[in-house]
């Protein structure tokens, strides 16, 4: 065996200690240490509604103007809606225990269209999800830093954001405890903040004679239907208060079973602290007469306007904005957590690319957390992390599947006749159209239009992928066309391999007809010269087979009954016949394994894999298609082996 390069080693060295060391899939402790408890996922995924409690509610309150005495409608209308799209979310969870956010929702009661569109929402979504927490991070740091500092602002987002990348890569629980202290932080600082903020005494006049006095100035320039339709724009444009509320029903795969009921105590935490948080925040807005200042948020405003005179009060203002940043920062996990995951039921559905629903070494679906990070640099990029425009761009997405979610479930409540379904999730589809309506038509020309136009892209690019895989599958039952019918004997007989002997080692994937072609050209080839034949197989643990042990011995049962078939079939044809098969994320590595302990037991050994190539190659081919046999040919040459690659031609 030839040595590996040292710059190779060193660079491998140095990608494990930023990842982790590889799990052990015979390690059965690997499915409780994956899985979360409901304090934790309140952190990582709850923490993104939570967090949006630094965008949404000024967002919302800025809309207002001069009408500020409107935020206590205001403060309770976003306590009703988080209350109702976080009770419609349980009962998503219930009706799906085993994953029901939207792309599941929407594909199983609406169809494959809305599916497909829910799900590239939901991806945008995710992505923006990093950037605008990252974005929001930055403005709430440098709230109470010089304004010279500001020029530093987009690097250091990029440099958090890069981070987080690294950090996801190690894995679920690893991303998420360094962040527990972060998140209490924020819980001690803003329940102390809003609690100062009503009763402080550097609030202004009673709200009672804010709210009357108000009311009447409105009602002369404005009149009622105007008043309701300012009262409805702000409402609409404070989304991004809602948009972390899906987080736990997409992420049910992670948390700890029993999962619903883990799930369900999660929602419970999220929409109470959210909706307190950010109810609390819109009244204290109003109470400490908080406007806005240019590179300050509303909330370092407040912060510094309710602390004066505090011993320390400059203090708590820094600790304060440095938690709400530190959180958002938590926040942007859920995009990590969520949006791979989104990817990969849609890899699996045949939609994405199918490498997307692999697993890493470390159990993390690398490929989905490198999309989602790289798209949120390349959009903080874009926005110059300007959060106003981020949060509407998001926002959108959001309440597409929202409403699609709420439909799907209204449309299965209906069927079921369940009238208190009916009326919860009428009233839910309700609220979520008409957010995604009104923030669609008042900012489309300020963002809106591009994350309309990327989801759209998104969804024609998903059916055209999904229309070649299918295209590719109805073509694989004519490899079998041209070969001889066989019939299988229903028992492997021991076979008696001569070590010594030419042998023909075939790496073979599922019981199709690549195996058959490939074991069929090798005998047109060299007719006579191999007398034996070993089937080598590997199973690959994706994230639909890491749910459980359960699922896992599946896929071990399953790979080693299609390595027996083989067996069969070289049987069969009268060859002395042998498999061996394993199951593990990175087929190339597994596959290596096994033909090294081959060659040592059978020293005149040649390799053959069959790969299937088309009629017309085209660029995108590479990348929709794992090319395995390649990888593990460079791999064995490298060892000093022979390995030959047949082609398998599809027109």
């Amino acid at each position: 065996m030839q040595p590996i390069p040292e710059e190779a080693s060193s660079l491998s060295r140095a990608w494990k200690w930023i990842v982790g060391r590889p799990r052990s899939l015979a390690d059965n402790r690997i499915f409780h240490q994956l899985s979360l408890i409901p304090f934790l996922a309140w952190v990582g995924l709850g923490a993104d509604g939570l967090s949006s409690s630094a965008y949404g509610p000024p967002e919302s309150f800025a809309a207002l103007g001069e009408h500020r005495w409107l935020a206590l409608a205001l403060a309770t209308m976003t306590a009703v809606t988080v209350l109702i799209i976080s009770m419609a979310y349980t009962r998503i969870i219930a009706a799906f225990p085993n994953g029901g956010g939207g792309y599941v929702v929407a594909t199983r009661l609406l169809g494959p269209v809305p599916g497909v569109v829910s799900g590239s929402a939901l991806l945008v979504d995710y992505m923006l999800t990093v950037t605008v927490s990252i974005a929001a991070a930055g403005d709430a740091l440098f709230s109470f830093l010089p304004v010279g500092a500001l020029v530093f602002k987009l690097a250091f987002e990029i440099f958090i954001l890069t981070g987080m990348i690294l950090l996801n890569l190690r894995g679920v629980r690893e991303a998420i405890l360094p962040l527990v202290p972060v998140f209490l932080l924020f819980l001690v600082t803003h329940i102390v903040l809003i609690a100062a903020g009503l009763f402080s005494p550097h609030t202004t006049a009673p709200i009672v004679s804010q709210v009357t006095v108000g009311f009447h100035t409105s009602y002369t320039k404005l009149g009622m239907l105007g008043m309701f339709l300012l009262f409805a724009r702000a409402w609409s444009l404070g989304g991004g208060t809602y948009t972390g509320i899906e987080a736990v029903s997409n992420g049910l795969p992670i948390l700890r079973e029993p999962r619903a009921k883990t799930a369900r105590i999660t929602m419970t935490y999220m929409a109470a602290s959210l909706a307190l948080t950010a109810a609390g925040l819109l009244i204290c807005y109003l109470l400490a007469d908080v406007h806005p200042v240019d590179g300050q948020t509303l909330n370092a405003i407040l912060a510094e306007r309710v602390s004066q005179g505090w011993p320390g009060g400059k203090m708590f203002s820094v600790v304060t904005l440095i938690a709400e940043g530190a959180l958002l920062v938590v926040g942007a996990q859920a995009g990590f957590l969520d949006g791979p995951r989104v990817l990969s039921n849609m890899a699996l559905d045949g939609w994405a690319p199918r490498r997307f629903a692999a697993l890493s070494q470390q159990l993390t679906t690398q490929n989905g957390i490198m999309l989602i990070g790289g798209a949120s640099l390349l959009a903080l990029w874009y926005t110059k992390g300007d959060v106003g425009q981020l949060v509407v761009m998001y926002s959108i997405n959001v309440f597409l599947t929202f409403s699609l979610s709420m439909l799907g479930m209204l449309r299965k409540s209906i069927r079921k006749k369940s009238f208190s379904d009916i009326l919860l999730f009428t009233i839910a589809f309700v609220l979520c159209a008409s957010i995604l309506c009104v923030t669609a038509f008042e900012k489309f020309l300020d963002g809106g239009w591009i994350t309309l136009v990327v989801t759209f892209g998104l969804v024609m690019l998903f059916v055209a992928i999904r229309s070649h895989y299918r295209a590719v599958a109805n073509q694989l039952p004519s490899l079998d066309a041209d070969l001889p019918q066989i019939e299988l004997p229903e028992v492997v007989t021991h076979s008696v391999l001569d070590p010594s002997s030419a042998t023909a080692a075939i790496l073979v994937g599922g019981y199709n007809g690549v195996g058959h072609q490939t074991l069929n050209v090798i005998q047109q080839t060299f007719p006579g010269h191999y007398k034996n034949v070993v089937f080598i197989a590997v199973g690959t643990v994706d994230s639909a087979t890491i749910k459980d042990e359960h699922e896992l011995q599946v896929l071990r049962a399953r790979t080693h009954e299609s390595t027996q078939r083989y067996v069969l079939l070289g049987q069969s044809l009268g060859l002395n016949a042998t498999g061996m098969d394993c199951v593990g994320t990175d087929p190339v590595q597994e596959l290596e394994k096994l033909c090294l302990i081959a060659a040592t037991v059978y020293p005149s050994i040649t390799f053959f894999a069959g790969q299937i190539i088309f009629g017309k190659e085209k660029w995108w081919h590479t990348f929709l298609h794992n090319h395995t046999a390649d990888g593990l040919q460079k791999r064995l040459q490298v060892d000093g082996h022979t390995m030959v690659i047949l082609p398998v031609r599809l027109h």
